[in-house]
């Protein structure tokens, strides 16, 4: 284990570790590829070689102390933290290291900032104004919208749809969530309204659809990408009275704090979000909290 180590092919391994055997999506590989660049970077301006443990732990110190100097946020320092523990954990099952130096590192504690969300009020504005519009792509925008808050999907999830993982008949949506994880959700009347009447718009009766076929397409009928999409919910946002910065993020916080709000239960949520621990899905307790204590405060005469 004394010979030096290839960096930057042991990283292209630990890459194509991740994606085929670990599945981990696109966007979180392009975040890990990233940090081991700048882990790269680090070793080659210092002219140090991991190979070498007796210095290892002093080199892992240096970099973290440079990190933090950096004024990074704790969110960014713990996935840069996670990102290199796990390929260090590659190097020791690839039997290239002994131990890894950055388990000996105590991970940043993370800021906890409520999801920022809309009301029902807003929620039932917004949908108003869209259902008033009139132009080309209103009914695809308009199914794409019903989705997102009636399901809760992330928005690659979101992208992923094929039309047969629409049962139209029963209400119910085939989900691939992070890591290929298939999840069944309940979809609510208006949002499988809004998808039969965009398939129909669109040439394809739900009945004979291809099970394989894109949902969602673009303007070349293509399916609708991520970036596309994200434009495409911008855009509709600012055709209506709602003067609000939403993401489609907001929609997924949105869905489960009106679950919560109205007696959902957390395990219930934590399913159809697709959350690995219920510790996830328990922010939205905290909203709804907080959003409670704001009423209490503005109601009770000795608040």
């Amino acid at each position: 284990m004394s010979n030096a180590i290839d960096l930057e092919l042991t990283s292209k391994r630990f890459l194509l570790y991740l994606r085929a055997e670990k599945a981990v999506s696109q966007h979180t590989l392009i975040a890990y590829q990233n940090d081991l660049k700048d882990f790269q970077k680090f070793l080659k301006k210092s002219f140090l070689d991991i190979s070498h443990f007796r210095h290892l732990r002093l080199t892992i110190r240096e970099y973290w102390s440079g990190l933090l100097k950096r004024n990074f946020s704790a969110a960014t320092l713990c996935r840069r933290l996670a990102t290199l523990r796990s390929f260090f954990n590659f190097l020791m099952r690839e039997n290239l290291l002994e131990t890894n130096p950055f388990n000996y590192l105590p991970s940043p504690k993370r800021e906890k900032h409520l999801p920022k969300f809309l009301t029902e009020k807003e929620v039932d504005h917004l949908l108003t104004d869209v259902d008033h519009l009139n132009y080309r792509f209103k009914t695809r925008d308009n199914a794409l919208l019903e989705i997102l808050y009636s399901a809760g999907l992330r928005i690659e999830e979101l992208t992923r749809l094929n039309v047969g993982d629409c049962d139209l008949w029963n209400g119910v949506l085939r989900v691939f969530g992070k890591g290929s994880k298939e999840r069944v959700l309940p979809v609510g009347d208006f949002a499988m309204k809004a998808v039969k009447k965009y398939l129909e718009e669109t040439h394809r009766p739900f009945e004979s659809a291809s099970g394989s076929g894109p949902l969602f397409l673009n303007a070349r009928g293509k399916r609708l990408g991520v970036r596309g999409a994200r434009k495409v919910l911008g855009q509709l946002i600012r055709k209506t009275s709602l003067h609000k910065n939403v993401n489609p993020h907001m929609l997924r916080h949105t869905f489960a704090t009106h679950l919560v709000d109205r007696g959902c239960d957390l395990r219930s949520v934590q399913e159809m979000l697709g959350h690995k621990n219920l510790a996830t899905t328990q922010i939205y307790t905290h909203t709804s909290v907080e959003r409670l204590r704001k009423v209490y405060a503005s109601a009770h005469p000795r608040a």
